[in-house]
C-alpha cells in the first residue's frame, strides 16, 4: 500500500513534468491511501492554476471530477484526534508545514509500527525527507520541487 501526498495527486490531474511517470507508478502499485482533507490541497493548488491562467475551465472540470474519482477509490484516513496528536508530535520533529503534518500523520497512523512496509508518494522535498526519517518507502517522480503548492 501506498500512501498518496497532494504534491504526488497532482500530477494525475493535470499534465506535468512528472505525469506519466506517476501514472506509470500508479498502474503497477494500484492501492492508494489518502488524508482526509487531500483533496481540500489538490483543489487548492488547481483553483491557484486557474487563477493565473495556466488552467482552463474545461481543465478545471476534468481534473476536479478525476480527483473525486480518486478520493472516491482510495482508502481514506480520517482526521480523527489520533492524527491530529500525532501532527503536533511531527511539527516539533520536523521543519514541516501543518498540512504537511497532518498528511504525514495520517500516513503514519496508517502504517502504525510498520513504516518500513509502507510507500510514501511525494513530490515535496520537506515532506519526503520527514517521511523518510520516519521509515517509509519514499516514491518521488519531481526533480523540480514547487514549494508555493
Amino acid at each position: 500500500m501506498n500512501f498518496w501526498d497532494s504534491s504526488a495527486i497532482l500530477p494525475l490531474l493535470v499534465r506535468e513534468e512528472n505525469s506519466d511517470a506517476t501514472r506509470c507508478f500508479l498502474e503497477e502499485q494500484t492501492e492508494m491511501a489518502v488524508w482526509w482533507a487531500t483533496s481540500v490541497e489538490c483543489v487548492s493548488a488547481l483553483a491557484r492554476k486557474e487563477r493565473e491562467g495556466r488552467l482552463s475551465l474545461a481543465e478545471m472540470t476534468i481534473a476536479q471530477k478525476n480527483l473525486n474519482g480518486i478520493m472516491e477509490n482510495s482508502l481514506c484516513v480520517g482526521a480523527t484526534e489520533s492524527v491530529r496528536r500525532l501532527a503536533q508530535k511531527l511539527l516539533r520533529r520536523y521543519p514541516l508545514r501543518a498540512a504537511d503534518s497532518l498528511q504525514l500523520a495520517a500516513a503514519c497512523f496508517l502504517a502504525g509500527e510498520s513504516t518500513e512496509d509502507y510507500g510514501f508518494v511525494c513530490n515535496d522535498e520537506r515532506l519526503t525527507l520527514a517521511a523518510a526519517k520516519e521509515g517509509f518507502i519514499i516514491r518521488s517522480f519531481q526533480s523540480e520541487i514547487d514549494q508555493n503548492e
